[in-house]
């Protein structure tokens, strides 16, 4: 395969850039709202108040995973923005946060029952998918030389 030339990116390289941040942007903003108006914004995305309270005694580690999954998710995007190679390591970081937050509910004691069923594990795979995606694809342009 031929090498990208230095000064320019192939087109799809932005399309997908953008789609990143957008999505990881997503994740970020319901961090956010997450932490600071809580059970208020919980309710707004029409959760119960049994997986409110599975949210609020989530343990710190949970929550660092969660914290980790976001924002190297929203990192990763930049980086493809800037065409920077570091996108990889941190959409991988994104990714492996994800699936640890997803093993913690599915291995909690009633985690499955209350936050793992119906729209929320059909989300999972979507996100999952995502994640690959974005991995797949920074590679590709890593080593197709698209990133510094």
């Amino acid at each position: 395969m031929v090498a990208q030339s230095a000064s320019r990116a192939p087109v799809h390289l932005w399309v997908v850039a953008v789609m990143a941040l957008l999505w990881n942007g997503f994740g970020a903003f319901d961090y956010v709202m997450s932490h600071t108006r809580g059970e208020p914004y919980y309710r707004e995305m029409g959760m119960t108040d049994a997986q409110i309270a599975w949210m609020n005694a989530a343990p710190a580690w949970a929550t660092a995973v969660w914290a980790i999954g976001v924002w190297g998710g929203v990192l990763g995007a930049i980086f493809l923005l800037l065409r920077n190679r570091l996108a990889v390591p941190a959409f991988l970081a994104s990714f492996l946060a994800f699936v640890a937050s997803v093993l913690h509910t599915y291995t909690s004691p009633n985690g499955p029952d209350i936050m793992g069923s119906g729209p929320s594990a059909i989300m999972n795979l979507v996100i999952f998918a995502g994640g690959l995606f974005f991995i797949g694809y920074s590679r590709a342009m890593a080593r197709r030389g698209a990133l510094r």
